[in-house]
């Protein structure tokens, strides 16, 4: 089968995922095997906690996935996820100095002994409160994260990303086409069914009344328009290019920001209806993608993130900033982050230099400062 066929039929099973959730773990099996990995999952870091959740996963022993849960997983490095940009593609050596990663109690006693000596992760969606995120593991016999790896995370993770924030949006079990329009009816986001034009083929009852509003959406001679002009267009392109199948949509109509003359946030999400269950739906209305619109949540940066910026940190600099804070001496945070002592302390002389402090209860203030709701920085 050629590449553009496989990842059509991918980008097919991964939007099916974002209507029938218990499709994720045999849609991640297909992932893994097109990027070329041994093991694979769909993860959230939890901001408060510091800890990762892997939500669905494949190629994980049972035993060692509880190991994870209860011993390891503070000191996995891909706790770093959260700083890096929705859609960029980073490997370990991105994350941590990979050599004293492989000196580390992470590796030696969990990873190594499953053969995995590398991860590909790309952040799907950021919040606050954490960040959600696809990561594909590469074992011993495919070598480490190549150009070549990336580019098929790159071709997929768009649609991951799209079917994420969609099974968001809609939040239930499973969506039939016989009982569609039903189940959309009943949701609380604004949900538009249209054609290649944007002529409205359907709009639920949430939907209907941002219509009649008039205000950041409206029906111009039957067809959806946003008011942005700029959303607007991406909107139009979005549906011409829906006809022409799964893959084809990429990133268009991934997130568009809407905006209320009141100045309330929303987020609009195109689906295309080309394939499946959700070509049996486009079909009964002559549709080609489904919007959906809802309010948006509230999307600050965390305390951590903004130090990061601001000082100019990398990811392990950050986690041992952190881990200097909420454990205490040097001894204690190498422990806890499964490196050595030496590895610690060059980390902490080179935050020194760059935040001004001169103690580790100066950084321990600086933290504090960026944690209080007075201290505003951009």
């Amino acid at each position: 089968m050629c590449e553009s066929q496989r990842v059509s039929d991918l980008v097919g099973d991964i939007y099916h995922a974002a209507l029938d959730p218990a499709q994720w773990i045999g849609v991640l099996t297909k992932i893994v095997d097109f990027a070329g990995g041994r093991a694979g999952a769909l993860a959230i870091k939890d901001s408060a906690s510091e800890l990762i959740e892997a939500r669905y996963q494949f190629g994980v022993d049972p035993d060692y996935m509880q190991a994870y849960s209860e011993t390891y997983s503070k000191f996995c490095p891909l706790t770093g996820m959260p700083f890096f940009g929705v859609g960029e593609i980073v490997s370990l050596p991105d994350l941590v100095p990979y050599e004293e990663y492989r000196q580390g109690c992470f590796y030696q006693e969990w990873a190594r002994p499953q053969g995995w000596i590398d991860v590909a992760s790309t952040v799907l969606e950021k919040s606050a409160t954490g960040c959600a995120f696809l990561g594909v593991v590469r074992g011993e016999a495919g070598g480490m994260v190549d150009n070549e790896m990336r580019r098929r995370i790159a071709v997929i993770a768009p649609h991951v990303r799209r079917a994420i924030l969609i099974g968001k949006t809609i939040q239930f079990k499973r969506a039939e086409a016989a009982v569609f329009t039903e189940t959309f009816d009943g949701l609380a986001a604004g949900m538009f069914l249209v054609d290649g034009r944007g002529q409205i083929v359907h709009a639920n009852v949430a939907g209907r009344v941002m219509l009649d509003a008039g205000d950041f959406l409206r029906s111009m001679r039957g067809q959806l328009v946003a008011g942005d002009a700029q959303v607007n267009q991406t909107l139009r392109d979005a549906f011409a290019v829906a006809e022409q199948g799964n893959a084809a949509l990429g990133i268009k109509g991934i997130a568009l920001p809407l905006t209320a003359h009141d100045g309330e946030r929303y987020v609009a999400h195109v689906l295309p209806l080309t394939s499946g269950a959700r070509r049996g739906t486009g079909i009964s209305y002559a549709a080609t993608a489904a919007v959906f619109v809802r309010k948006a949540a509230l999307v600050t940066s965390s305390p951590p993130e903004i130090i990061g910026r601001t000082f100019k940190l990398t990811p392990m600099e950050l986690r041992v900033l952190i881990a200097v804070v909420e454990v205490g001496g040097v001894p204690e945070v190498a422990t806890a982050l499964g490196v050595a002592v030496t590895t610690i302390k060059t980390h902490v002389s080179r935050l020194f230099e760059k935040t001004g402090a001169c103690r580790q209860a100066d950084l321990v203030k600086l933290v504090a400062g960026f944690s209080t709701p007075l201290a505003v920085r951009s």
